[in-house]
């Protein structure tokens, strides 16, 4: 019906919103770090451990997340979440030593991990519901949201005290809240054709094979962001230590990737309804693993830069497909298992590049990046092999033609 059209459009211009808030607070914390560093008198060991609360706060609370989107539904906890992240932002200039840092990063973490959750639980609703493959918009706008964050954090950082910009990051996150909240609030999540809402049910559980499913999502999910965190955190070094690139052109180095990787999440539902989805990590997965061995292993600073640019293509949308797959076999107990293994990938990629940089180099280290993203293609290949059923035929918009069936023992939609 045309007003049930207009409705899930105005659903998903708000989600949309609060991906881009999400991504805009968190890069404008980002860029003030090394401002509250000095004002901590840490050392960098000491500050790589209170940073550590961030992703402990998240990685801790997303499980819980998932029970709580089923109790209260995902519209709900995306609301109270952002309110939380809006005000824990402003927390971190507000500290006068490392632990107390440390802890309210924790605080900052779970608020960030939480709505990340919920969100992305929400979005897997409207994606059942839209029959559309939509989920790499929402996460270009998170992405979008990350760059406008650091150029904004950037341009104030001279005449701002962190203070200050963070807690005008706080007045930004609530009034949008103010804004965007009613529309979440006011629908219901959509319930996806053919399928009744629960009504005071609790989820069954799930079947060995779905709980399998989710956790080779959460694994393609986790061989992701160990590419995003590795080249976050050792690009720019490899361009300025091997390369011989100057600070300011090493700088471009993550700027090329995070620009690529949200022109490909662009067009990544265009890309899904043509390929569909196991297709699209396959073909993913082997451009990333293809860039980033000329981004690591080229001799020259622009075939290097190329190479990054590449990677971000690759990337893109593997992450967006797992965590959409994982929460259609699973609801949001399935997004949050599927992003705390993306999360742990995002911690293990920066340490074990440190670690094989000084066994080996740091050339070969980022080759690591290379052949996880390798390992995601493969596992998108068999996965889509072995869930294809007799007679069904390749094709958008589904998965090459994989049915998933419907989880069977948990409804997508929490009850009320």
């Amino acid at each position: 019906m045309p007003g049930h059209d207009h409705s899930l459009t105005r659903l998903r211009i708000a989600l949309t919103v609060f991906f881009a808030l999400d991504g805009f607070v968190f890069a404008g914390w980002v860029v003030r770090i090394p401002a509250i560093k000095e004002q901590t008198n840490a050392s960098a060991s000491a500050l790589g451990l209170a940073l550590l609360g961030v992703s402990a706060g998240a990685v801790v609370t997303m499980t819980l997340t998932g029970r709580l989107c089923r109790r209260y539904g995902n519209h709900r906890v995306t609301v109270v979440c952002a309110v939380l992240l809006s005000l824990s932002v402003a927390l971190p200039p507000l500290t006068g030593s490392v632990l107390a840092l440390g802890l309210v990063l924790l605080l900052f973490g779970a608020a960030y991990g939480s709505i990340n959750v919920a969100f992305n639980s929400a979005a897997v609703d409207l994606v059942a519901a839209l029959r559309r493959p939509i989920m790499p918009t929402f996460h270009a706008a998170f992405s979008l949201g990350g760059m406008l964050g650091a150029g904004l954090g950037g341009l104030v950082a001279g005449f701002l005290s962190p203070t200050r910009h963070l807690l005008l990051l706080t007045a930004v996150g609530l009034l949008v809240t103010a804004a965007a909240g009613p529309a979440l609030l006011r629908h219901e999540p959509p319930v996806p054709p053919g399928r009744e809402r629960a009504q005071g049910s609790a989820p069954r559980r799930l079947d060995g094979r779905t709980r399998a499913l989710v956790l080779v999502f959460g694994l393609i999910a986790g061989c992701t962001a160990y590419g995003e965190g590795a080249l976050a955190d050792w690009g720019a070094l490899h361009l300025e230590q091997d390369l011989d690139a100057s600070s300011g052109a090493a700088a471009l180095g993550y700027s090329c990737f995070a620009l690529a990787m949200t022109v490909g999440r662009l067009t990544g539902t265009t890309l899904l309804e043509r390929l569909g989805q196991t297709r699209t990590v396959v073909a993913g997965g082997t451009t990333a693993a293809a860039g980033m061995l000329l981004g690591s292993l080229a001799p020259s600073l622009w075939a290097a830069l190329l190479g990054y640019a590449v990677t971000g293509i690759g990337l893109a949308n593997l992450f967006p497909v797992a965590v959409e797959r994982a929460g259609a076999l699973a609801g949001p107990g399935g997004v949050a298992t599927a992003s705390t293994l993306g999360y742990g990938g995002m911690l293990l990629g920066p340490p074990a590049i440190g670690f094989m940089a000084d066994w080996f180099t740091l050339p070969t280290a980022l080759t690591s990046v290379a052949v996880l993203a390798a390992v995601a293609a493969a596992v998108g290949a068999l996965v889509g092999r072995r869930t294809r059923r007799p007679g069904d035929r390749p094709g958008p918009p589904a998965p090459d033609g994989v049915r998933e069936p419907e989880p069977p023992g948990e409804s997508r939609t929490p009850s009320r």
